[in-house]
């Protein structure tokens, strides 16, 4: 029987305004067929926060999982860097 691969990403939180649920914009870049040039292309995740540790700003790891609701098929492993403001 085969193992699953379980597929994780690092991206920055973009709103932690919902309970338990965070927003994760994910960049990556991809070079254009032809032209050659460098695009950034980005996605939007929800991702499932159990204690609602990490706030706008922070740097994630997000991990893939079962889903949890109509949107969520992710959930949080660890923040990388918090986001400090300084007011």
């Amino acid at each position: 029987m085969k193992e699953k691969i379980i597929r994780q990403e690092s991206g920055r939180v973009i709103s932690s305004s919902r309970d338990k649920t965070i927003t994760v914009l994910i960049e990556r870049k991809v070079k254009h067929p032809m032209y050659k040039k460098i695009l950034r292309r980005s996605s939007k995740i929800h991702a499932h926060d159990e204690n609602n540790e990490s706030t706008a700003g922070d740097l994630v790891t997000i991990q893939e999982c079962r889903p949890i609701s109509k949107s969520k098929s992710w959930k949080l492993v660890n923040v990388i860097e918090k986001n400090i403001e300084i007011n």
